[in-house]
């Protein structure tokens, strides 16, 4: 930490924000206290008395530190390290933290004998000053899916955040327009989980940070356009074994995947109502949420089918995995991931029986009658409904998020007065949440 003067400490809150301080380096490895009662913040700053938030009982500190040896270059100046803190309550790990929660599913991954590996992709739409206040799509009339260079970034912004994510030691994958205009995908490289979470965490502080700097913004959320494609959060997934192999490859079997991999599937289908809350967490994330619409919706999986919401693409061996396809863009992605992970541990370890894979189109004609629920609150009460997998994630952490949650479909009635997102993206919606995702 000797190479810099700042030390930037941020840590994911309940709703996938990046909190922190910074802290001057002689002082940075002391750690530094946050009031608990973040923890029961909405977007609109109001304050509820949500379960693990001690709102009523004096607003105390949790405590944020790290490894030194995790600091990395800062994307705003050379003298700025920039490292993802763990949070501490009176001297133990704040079950509230989701980043403690996917500590905790990686943990359980570990008593079986596995290690999770982890890949992200990202999708964005780029936004423009609409010369009102507000936002709208970056003008990219030349821009077409998997398109590349000037047609898709007129004016090197893309390259602009692919050369300082390289430079502050971020792993790529790979960029490229998305299906509609001013939309991108942004993948990340496989990596242990809670790496790559961290790492996920960061960059979109980073690709925002550095729109900003050249007059414009990016948005993960799920669905600020209507009539366009949504923005999702693919976790992809495999598990190492004692001796360094993809369990999920068994090259004896017809498919290539072993029982390991078939017993994840079954526990991501079982549990895809329950887990979908954890992975849309916004009222806004079920207008993306939808069938035909190229997400997770469905609770099923394919053999390299992307209207299934757990596709398995086509590679094997070292490469074989899982693609979770249900995570919206405004996932907390340290949530989305433990999520992901803990239920394809359940089906595991409750020995579930792996239904068959989607073999149909998947828009007209699909495999199952079981899918993403309507709206937010029909999903917080899927949740509930779900305590093996709240048990899972962590009872304290799903207490504090169905509260929270609550409160902002509540605030969501309340302002537009409807029951069910339709129709057009809702001012509401765009005021909550555009400046946060």
């Amino acid at each position: 930490m000797s190479d810099y003067d700042r030390i930037r400490v941020l840590w994911p809150d309940h709703l996938g924000l990046a909190r922190g301080k910074y802290l001057p380096v002689h002082l940075a490895e002391q750690g530094t206290g946050h009031c608990i009662t973040t923890f029961a913040l909405g977007y609109d700053r109001s304050l509820i008395p949500a379960p693990g938030t001690y709102l009523l009982e004096g607003l105390p500190d949790v405590v944020a530190s790290f490894d030194p040896d995790e600091v990395r270059p800062s994307w705003e100046d050379d003298a700025t390290g920039v490292v993802v803190g763990h949070l501490d309550f009176r001297g133990q790990p704040y079950t509230v933290s989701t980043r403690f929660a996917l500590q905790q599913a990686i943990a359980a991954w570990a008593e079986l004998g596995y290690t999770p590996k982890v890949g992200i992709e990202l999708e964005a739409y780029v936004l423009q000053p609409d010369g009102e206040g507000g936002w709208e799509r970056w003008d990219t009339p030349r821009s077409f899916v998997y398109g590349t260079g000037r047609s898709a970034d007129p004016t090197g912004l893309i390259d602009d955040i692919t050369r300082t994510a390289w430079r502050c030691g971020f792993r790529m994958e790979s960029i490229n327009a998305e299906y509609d205009e001013s939309q991108f995908e942004l993948t990340l490289e496989y990596d242990d989980a809670l790496k790559a979470a961290d790492e996920a965490f960061l960059f979109r502080v980073l690709a925002r940070e550095v729109a900003l700097a050249h007059g414009l913004d990016i948005t993960f959320l799920g669905k600020p356009f209507v009539g366009v494609a949504g923005s999702g959060v693919h976790v992809n997934f495999s598990l190492v074994d004692a001796d360094g192999h993809n369990a999920f490859n068994d090259t004896s079997a017809d498919d290539g995947l072993s029982a390991l991999a078939k017993g994840c599937l079954a526990g991501l289908v079982a549990h895809h109502q329950g887990l979908t809350a954890l992975c849309a967490p916004t009222v806004n994330a079920y207008r993306r949420l939808q069938p035909a619409e190229l997400n997770g919706y469905w609770a099923n999986w394919g053999h390299d089918h992307r209207c299934a919401a757990n596709r398995i693409p086509e590679a094997r061996g070292a490469a074989t995995r899982i693609e979770n396809r249900v995570g919206d863009g405004a996932v907390n992605i340290h949530l989305g991931v433990a999520t992901v992970l803990q239920a394809a541990r359940l089906g595991v370890v409750d020995e579930l029986e792996c239904p068959g894979p989607l073999t149909t189109d998947g828009f007209e004609e699909v495999n199952t009658d079981v899918g993403a629920a309507p709206s937010l609150a029909a999903a917080l009460e899927h949740l509930q409904a779900d305590p093996a997998l709240m048990a899972a994630v962590g009872d304290d952490l799903c207490q504090n998020f169905i509260a929270n949650k609550q409160a902002e479909w509540d605030r969501y009635i309340a302002a537009v007065g409807g029951d069910v997102p339709g129709g057009e993206v809702t001012q509401w919606e765009l005021d909550e949440y555009l400046m946060y995702h």
